[in-house]
């Protein structure tokens, strides 16, 4: 399918590793142009090697005052940006019991709070133009949460919300504003999350993820690890598709037992 993304701009937050990355090579088979974010120098370096020449990035902490503003200048001197893809989280598992309040307000500002700035920073002036698209990615967790990672499900829960009362703005644009639901996805920190469990019982990964879906996601219709290009794809179609706004799209092999 033709989305007719040659020469359009696309921002997409953490997009120097993991998901992110996948959405910005997607992007760019499109023919878009694409500036992405990152934590560190090397890693973005890395990943504009990679890309190739059609893209940007910056390295910064989107929690830190002026950093967005800087990705945003960045994307904008290609011209006015018509995706944003608010894709920058952390993914942690943690006791309840053992987070403090530090640390909650740690997990908000980055899986809440930059993808407020950075809508804040681009959204007006989509509406101003008549179009754009953002896309807040979210997770399972969001309408399945787990036990072990309290705070994880109550930040990605806030970000569908977010983006449905952000969606009642673009009455009668062609701005448009959604989520997508990412189900367990096979990034590369999940990769080494699993080895590292596999070594704690003395298993491989491979088994780790077997066990994983009989034991953990015995709902998922598809019983294995989604790839983050599979999941990109689901963005790129979700960004790009004009009558789609104020939706929450699921990718997540069928683990939540639910219609809509």
């Amino acid at each position: 399918m033709d989305y007719q993304l040659t020469g359009k701009i696309a921002l997409i937050t953490g997009g120097a590793s993991g998901i992110g990355k996948a959405i910005a090579q997607r992007f760019l088979l499109e023919g878009a142009y694409v500036v992405v974010s990152g934590l560190s120098e090397d890693e973005v370096n890395a990943t504009l090697h990679e890309l190739g020449p059609r893209c940007k990035g910056l390295a910064g902490d989107l929690t830190h005052a002026g950093v967005a503003e800087r990705l945003v200048a960045l994307a904008e001197e290609l011209g006015p940006i018509d995706f944003l893809i608010n894709n920058v989280g952390i993914f942690e598992v943690r006791d309840f019991f053992e987070t403090d309040d530090a640390q909650w307000l740690h997990y908000f500002n980055v899986n809440v709070m930059s993808g407020v700035r950075m809508t804040r920073l681009v959204m007006q002036d989509m509406l101003s133009r008549g179009q754009g698209s953002i896309v807040f990615i979210s997770s399972e967790s969001a309408v399945k949460p787990q036990p072990w990672m309290v705070h994880y499900g109550a930040m990605k829960t806030c970000l569908l919300g977010l983006s449905r009362a952000l969606a009642e703005l673009t009455k009668g644009t062609s701005v448009r504003v959604n989520s997508i639901l990412p189900g367990p996805t096979s990034t590369e920190a999940v990769k080494r999350y699993h080895q590292e469990i596999g070594a704690e019982k003395g298993i491989t990964a491979e088994q780790v993820v077997a066990d994983y879906f009989d034991e953990t996601e015995p709902t998922s219709l598809i019983r294995r690890m989604i790839e983050p290009e599979e999941v990109a794809c689901s963005v790129l179609h979700l960004a790009a598709s004009p009558a789609l706004n104020g939706m929450a799209m699921r990718v997540e092999g069928g683990t939540i037992r639910s219609i809509l």
